[in-house]
């Protein structure tokens, strides 16, 4: 299994990380981590960026819950 079939089974937590090491790569890495990187940096950064997005509903619909009046039984 390649690195970018694993991607969806990685935790939010895993994929930042990765983000993060293939960007440093990207910039600082010789020629061979640069080409590895350029791979997986577009997969990571959507991956992520949904990931982030799902985040954001989760906590909009807390919030909204949060907010609407209980039913008090009397």
């Amino acid at each position: 299994m390649t690195l970018l079939e694993r991607i969806p089974a990685l935790s939010d937590e895993e994929v930042v990380n990765l983000l993060a090491n293939a960007r440093r790569l990207s910039e600082q890495g010789d020629e061979k981590q640069k080409a590895a990187a350029a791979e997986i940096l577009p997969s990571l950064e959507t991956e992520a960026e949904q990931r982030r997005q799902a985040r954001l509903e989760r906590t909009k619909a807390k919030r909204a819950a949060a907010r609407k009046p209980r039913k008090v039984a009397a």
